[in-house]
């Protein structure tokens, strides 16, 4: 007999994330929500993301020292690892098997900073943005991993 093994998925974007956990009857509850303060800010309002500039003497061109970032996208990509980071801290004893949902970018900065042992875990990605889909409307996307829970039945 199979033991009962322990489903998280992991509905993303650089922004949020909700760790979704499927209940015996197979409909799929949230039960943390994680949101990025800085990711919410536009790029402007995150800082200057001007590179310094360089004057040669006797000329009047300036020369810019590295190229630009957008500040946005490096916040997003920041709370991608802080993810990835929660997900390596849990791996053990939370869930045995994990489903990544998440836009391809985000996706791929999650499966980056994920460790070995968290990493075999996965036993499946969607490279789709439904962290604003409730619970309730999850199930088409993600039913190919959600198994149903067999229960014994006991002896009359």
């Amino acid at each position: 007999m199979s033991k009962h093994r322990k489903l998280l998925l992991v509905i993303a974007d650089g922004e949020h994330v909700r760790f979704v956990r499927p209940a015996a009857d197979a409909t799929l509850h949230s039960n943390a929500v994680l949101d990025s303060v800085s990711a919410h800010k536009r790029s402007a309002d995150l800082g200057s993301d001007h590179p310094g500039a360089s004057m040669h003497t006797g000329s009047s061109a300036h020369h810019a020292l590295a190229p630009r970032h957008d500040l946005h996208a490096l916040e997003k990509e920041k709370f991608a690892h802080t993810v990835a980071a929660q997900l390596n801290a849990e791996s053990v004893g939370v869930f045995d098997d994990m489903v990544l949902v998440a836009p391809a970018r985000t996706l791929a900065a999650i499966r980056q900073k994920l460790d070995a042992a968290t990493d075999v875990k996965v036993v499946g990605t969607l490279a789709k943005d439904l962290v604003h889909t409730p619970d309730k409307d999850l199930w088409v996307h993600v039913q190919d991993w959600v198994r149903p829970v067999h229960r014994v039945s006991s002896p009359a």
